[in-house]
């Protein structure tokens, strides 16, 4: 029986159906974390979680290793990442759903990661646990049994560029930034997580949250599009950066960005928490003049 191939969002209700027809087909992950409490994800996990669902960590299973000046949440290892997906049972064109409760924010993280592995069938539960549970959804306490799968990496769909590309784009603005952090972060008022407070110069900002409607799930395709049009004018997607504090809500960015047709942007991963690390670098605060 052909299934229906999710490479942006699902809907709970078409997830539930996928669950209860061909639940093998399907492999689901919870992505659920606190940036300032690591533990709690976690634990909300084991209270309770989509039937099915595997826990994925975002600071030992969607990072790599931190060496004090690359980020707060570096990319992992390709090939790190990708033994870990297969250990989980994932299989070469096998569907995924990620979720979480922050309205997308770390689930977005592994669609971009598995994008970036060359995997397109990868979609984000619209609307998170929240959306499940609205829909009459029961939830688990058992922890699903792993299984070998065949999953191996393919050219990526999505494309990184470093901070060196950065620092030289700003001298000649061969690159536009977005930056999805909220914007008393992105103005240097309010910074809890980072050495300084502030943003890349020339960086507009867009806050990950205002790709979400008040009911806490993706807007239209249409009104994305009119945002980000608003926002890069005519600015090629190709030359569109996404970054945010470490590379996490730029994800978001990234997820909205491809719903709204507009393919191509590149992730600088390192982000406010690569760059600000070294104090040679140059800071704006205040907002975009």
């Amino acid at each position: 029986m052909p299934h229906t191939h999710y490479t942006t969002l699902i809907s709970a209700a078409n997830l539930a159906e996928r669950l209860d027809t061909a639940p093998g087909s399907v492999l689901v992950f919870d992505c659920r974390f606190d940036l300032t409490a690591s533990k709690v994800g976690e634990k909300a996990y084991a209270d309770g979680h989509i039937p099915g669902a595997h826990y994925l960590h975002l600071d030992r299973d969607l990072s790599g290793v931190k060496t004090g000046t690359n980020g707060r949440h570096p990319l992992p290892e390709r090939a790190v990442l990708v033994e870990k997906l297969a250990n989980f049972g994932l299989n070469d064109a096998q569907q995924v759903v990620a979720y979480d409760a922050q309205g997308g924010m770390y689930a977005a993280r592994l669609w971009w990661l598995l994008r970036w592995l060359g995997h397109d069938s990868v979609a984000l539960l619209d609307g998170g646990l929240p959306a499940w549970e609205a829909a009459g959804q029961s939830l688990a306490q058992d922890i699903p049994p792993k299984s070998k799968g065949s999953f191996v990496a393919h050219k990526p769909l999505q494309v990184t560029i470093d901070a060196q590309a950065i620092e030289r784009s700003i001298g000649t603005r061969d690159h536009l930034l977005i930056d999805a952090r909220a914007n008393d972060r992105y103005r240097g008022e309010n910074e809890m997580l980072d050495r300084i407070g502030g943003h890349i110069p020339g960086a507009l900002n867009h806050f990950f949250k205002d790709n979400l409607s008040a009911e806490g799930r993706f807007k239209t395709a249409h009104e994305l599009r009119e945002t980000f049009g608003t926002l890069i004018g005519t600015t090629p997607t190709d030359r569109i950066v996404l970054q945010c504090g470490s590379g996490v809500m730029a994800c978001h960015n990234a997820l909205a960005m491809e719903i709204a047709g507009l393919h191509g942007a590149a992730l600088y991963s390192g982000s406010w928490s690569e760059w600000s690390a070294d104090p040679g670098r140059p800071v704006a605060t205040g907002p975009k003049p």
